[in-house]
């Protein structure tokens, strides 16, 4: 019989960045090649939990930040939500933490914050992991193209954005184009709402939610530095996501040919929460071959 790997202690940390302070859990050798794992929304770094167990006692150090406006870290009055603001402390993050080389996991929101930090500086990336994380216009649904048209002025816009914020719609979020929902646990939404509806979140949700548009403009930079830099890539994509299409997972092969893309059909947007079984040995034999 195999041994089953021992899961390494996860720990609790916070760090003051740039007037924010930060919330993360890390596991794993001190010493070890960095994982960046980048969360979506509505979530926090919590959404890792099960994937730092499963992915035992290997060599990596793993590192799930929180970002501002979600989980538990801590922004000042009068922070700015934008994407690039997020990158920006992110940024900071990696620097306080001495993180001159990781590998990436990107989901969702991960996505456009995780490659702005690549674009930034190209080179720092030694792999990159997508999980329903769009770059490519190919990804978006009709839904996701409609949400992001949508402008703070019209009447209606922001009430239909903070539907988003509710227990249903954060509930439907994650159970949307899943087969099995009974392998969803409820404490992934009751946690999220609890985060949501601390004070002063909802509208740094709405700002971000308003600016998700900008990501779009970044599209190419993200492609070229796809193209130039040429990262090890493994997408494992949900295809039952409301949001991004499989055909954005399909996308990276336009710009890293030899990316290994796996679609998984009955599963949705948060494809860890029921695919965990079949993605996280994938995880380990990609990080097992990164040069």
């Amino acid at each position: 019989m195999t041994a089953r790997p021992t899961p390494s202690p996860v720990r609790h940390h916070t760090i003051d960045v740039d007037g924010v302070r930060i919330a993360y859990r890390e596991s794993g050798p001190a010493d070890g090649p960095v994982l960046l794992l980048l969360h979506g929304f509505p979530t926090a770094s919590h959404q890792f939990a099960r994937l730092m167990d499963a992915l035992g006692d290997g060599p990596y150090r793993l590192i799930a930040p929180d970002y501002p406006g979600f989980g538990r870290t801590e922004a000042p009055a009068g922070f700015t939500y934008t994407f690039d603001r997020l990158a920006d402390v992110m940024e900071g993050f990696t620097d306080a933490l001495g993180l001159e080389r990781f590998a990436l996991y990107v989901f969702d929101f991960g996505a456009p914050v995780g490659l702005r930090l690549a674009a930034r500086r190209p080179g720092r990336v030694t792999g990159l992991i997508v999980q329903n994380g769009n770059a490519y216009e190919e990804g978006l649904s009709d839904a996701a193209r409609e949400f992001a048209g949508l402008r703070r002025e019209v009447p209606g816009a922001e009430e239909r954005v903070r539907g988003l914020f509710t227990l249903e719609g954060t509930r439907f979020q994650y159970e949307t184009g899943v087969a099995d929902t009974s392998l969803i646990s409820p404490d992934n939404w009751t946690l999220d709402v609890h985060y949501l509806g601390l004070p002063g979140r909802a509208d740094a949700q709405a700002d971000l939610a308003f600016d998700y548009s900008s990501n779009f403009a970044h599209y190419p930079a993200w492609q070229s530095w796809l193209r130039t830099a040429r990262p090890p890539v493994l997408v494992v994509w949900g295809a039952g996501d409301p949001f991004f299409t499989p055909a954005g997972a399909k996308a990276y092969l336009q710009d890293v040919p030899d990316a290994e893309v796996h679609v998984f059909e009955g599963a949705g947007h948060f494809a860890l929460e029921t695919h965990l079984p079949t993605i996280a040995p994938l995880i380990t034999t990609f990080l097992t071959e990164l040069p």
